[in-house]
């Protein structure tokens, strides 16, 4: 039996069946961007008929997919329309009133998902511990969803002031919707964001409520396309929290699938890292259209409770839309395959970050694209083996690729070699410069961390990026051009709950926040029991948002083994204090003395136990395995040609050495291994790099 994992991303298309015995199977198919279900569908039945796999051997599917992120940027979700407190229609526009670039007068901030004639407002109003000022004014809600209805509206999303306080409302006016519009999709935001403030409440209801169509119909047609093929089992989705969800869960809030792609890069770095005893990772995934970079300490990826989405500025933090679901924290780049090359107005060349995707694509590929990309420069060096490429599956137009370098080149004076060893070089300078920002943001010291490269591009510019961040080790796992389908593999069923309480630690009844943990942890824990992964239990977490009094802002802090104890509530309240003042004193060195801490929200993480880490092969010692040839790669200074061997990856056994410059070649990636890297492969069958001297020489 088999478990199937499909990632979509911008470029490809990523498939894995792996067994339990175990032996994997893999495919990478160009994402179909019109309908990506085609794409998964052909490329499932190809990878089963190579591999003569019944469509009954494959007992279960888990998903990610960049669908609904692509729907927010490109802004095709369905006509969605708002009801909310009266004098709060403007929320989404008036924002924070913050300017994330000040001196930027051609700022461009988001485009609104819902137009400002599609926002209604109607009577009612709460008070901030949830008493009813105002009645909800029922024939209001009638009447503004049945003009909404006539306008073309197929989705409301019903956002009421204080929702996360008393819910009353916002229930009877979704009763009322149903009643009135029977078809009409609704998000009521005590569903999905819980928690105070009220712009980013609202941002996150209506980006649900944008996209829940789209995800209803989409889920429903390849859950179809998978019955028709003869694919039964359970059918898991990946969410933005690294966990596992149901397609319920799914189809009712959308939202929380915004990032799962990059979640399970992530997922699968930690476990390529637990295989070989290693705790601390940069993970660095490398696609087609963007690169993602994630610090994992603990052998596990951090949570984050907020993060933006669908930026008018692709990295300009504040130019997004804000949206209040636990997401792995990562920073993503616009550097991938894809990446197109230009001249920029000051006549430099500039790389990404608009990609080429997989149609037209990198102008190697031979579909119409005409910009140089990346993937270009990378043939051009002979990095990637044109007669190879993707196991063969993607015939590559060598004339087609040099045609556009040479364009390039004389747009810039260089030649096509310079052209191409300048964008190797500024893609790696651009994803090194944003690794740099993010350790410094965190306060770590890189030198101790161990760079694992994934994705189809990953393994060929890691070694390069991690010279130029002065790391001493690089990893490469086996599979890794589609680790993070793989990663899919391995992941928990997970939950979150969050709720606003606003309690002050010192003069607050502790055992009413105890009651409020406890409902939460059940809620969590049904949502758990859904998924049915439920065998290697269940763990339950708990946060709480604190501040000092005073503070504008919170901090997100761990609670486990801090249960309130209803008969010392004395020394709960002190466990809780202590809790908080710790983990503050860690991230910035001091905390004020003798100032009364405020919870404003608590959380609980429901987490059923993914597989420990991925198999390991025997730990068989090798010998020099023969290379099957060699190619002159352009690795020297300034891009000067040197000969390397090149090695099938599949060949390769445990215990195995070698020195750089060297090409290991997979199906679904190549890993490049440069000028003074030591690699060995490790009895997981992963290459672990000793990057050495070379490190060395980059950082003086």
């Amino acid at each position: 039996m088999y478990a199937l994992g499909i990632d979509i991303g911008g470029t490809f298309t990523d498939i894995v069946l792996r067994s339990d015995r175990p032996e994997s199977f893999s495919h990478k198919e160009l994402t179909t961007t019109e309908n990506p279900s085609e794409g998964v569908i052909a490329g499932v039945r190809r990878l089963i008929e190579t591999h003569d796999i019944r469509p009954g051997q494959i007992s279960r599917t888990v998903h990610a997919t960049t669908l609904f992120t692509n729907a927010l940027i490109e802004r095709a979700g369905a006509p969605t329309g708002l009801i909310t407190t009266e004098g709060f229609r403007d929320t989404l526009e008036i924002g924070r009133e913050r300017k994330y670039d000040l001196y930027d007068v051609k700022m461009r901030r988001p485009e609104q998902l819902i137009p400002r004639e599609y926002r209604r407002e109607v009577a009612q109003r709460m008070d901030e511990r949830g008493q009813i000022l105002t009645p909800l004014d029922e024939d209001a809600v009638r009447r503004e969803v049945s003009e909404l209805a006539k306008a073309g509206i197929s989705s409301v999303a019903i956002v009421f002031l204080h929702a996360y306080a008393n819910p009353e409302h916002e229930r009877r006016a979704a009763e009322i919707v149903a009643e009135t519009i029977p078809e009409m999709q609704v998000t009521t935001s005590h569903e999905i964001a819980s928690e105070i403030r009220e712009y980013e409440r609202t941002s996150t209801t209506a980006i649900n409520a944008y996209i829940k169509p789209l995800a209803a119909r989409y889920l429903d047609d390849i859950r179809a396309r998978f019955s028709e093929l003869g694919i039964g089992g359970p059918f898991h989705l990946m969410l933005s929290n690294g966990g596992l969800g149901t397609v319920d869960d799914a189809k009712r809030a959308p939202v929380k699938l915004l990032e799962s792609g990059p979640a399970a890069g992530a997922l699968s770095a930690a476990h390529t890292g637990m295989a070989d005893s290693l705790s601390e990772i940069v993970a660095f995934d490398m696609g087609g259209t963007t690169a993602k970079l994630c610090l994992i300490e603990g052998s596990e990826p951090s949570v984050a409770f907020s993060f933006e989405a669908a930026r008018a500025d692709r990295f300009a933090e504040g130019s997004g839309l804000p949206v209040l679901i636990p997401t792995v924290d990562l920073i993503e780049i616009g550097a991938g395959g894809g990446s197109i090359a230009r001249r920029d107005e000051l006549g430099l060349m500039k790389v990404g970050p608009r990609s080429a995707g997989s149609l037209p694509g990198p102008a190697a590929y031979g579909l119409g694209g005409t910009k140089a990309t990346v993937t270009d420069a990378d043939f051009s060096l002979g990095f990637l083996d044109p007669d190879n490429f993707a196991a063969g599956t993607v015939p590559i137009d060598m004339a087609a690729c040099k045609d556009a370098l040479r364009a390039l080149g004389e747009e810039t004076a260089l030649t096509p070699e310079a052209v191409s060893f300048g964008i190797y070089d500024i893609v790696n300078e651009a994803m090194a410069g944003a690794a740099r920002v993010h350790f410094a943001e965190r306060g770590v010291d890189p030198r101790r961390f161990t760079l694992i490269a994934t994705g189809g591009a990953g393994p060929v510019h890691a070694f390069a990026v991690a010279q130029k961040l002065g790391l001493r080790s690089l990893l490469c796992p086996p599979s890794a051009g589609v680790a993070s389908a793989m990663g899919l593999l391995v992941a928990p069923a997970r939950a979150d709950r969050a709720l606003t309480v606003g309690i002050r630690t010192d003069i607050d009844p502790l055992d009413d926040l105890e009651a409020t943990f406890q409902r939460l942890e059940r809620e969590t824990r049904a949502v758990i029991e859904e998924t049915g992964l439920t065998e290697r239990g269940v763990e339950i977490r708990r946060y709480a948002d604190g501040r000092f009094v005073g503070q504008g802002f919170s901090m997100t802090v761990r609670l486990s083994g801090h249960l309130i104890n209803v008969a010392d509530l004395d020394g709960s309240r002190k466990l809780l204090i202590d809790a908080f003042r710790d983990a503050y004193a860690d991230k910035f060195a001091h905390a004020p003395p003798d100032m009364p801490i405020e919870f404003i929200n608590i959380r609980v993480s429901a987490i059923a136990a993914g597989e420990a880490a991925f198999s390991q092969q025997d730990d068989t010692q090798g010998s020099a395995t023969e290379p099957k040839g060699t190619r002159r790669l352009a690795l020297g200074s300034a891009g000067a040609p040197v000969e390397a061997f090149v090695y099938d990856r599949a060949a390769l056994v445990p215990g195995m050495s070698f020195e750089g410059p060297a090409v290991i070649e997979d199906a679904g990636s190549t890993f490049l291994i440069g000028l003074g890297g030591h690699g060995r492969v490790t009895p997981s069958g992963s290459i672990l790099v000793d990057l050495g001297e070379a490190s060395k020489e980059t950082q003086a």
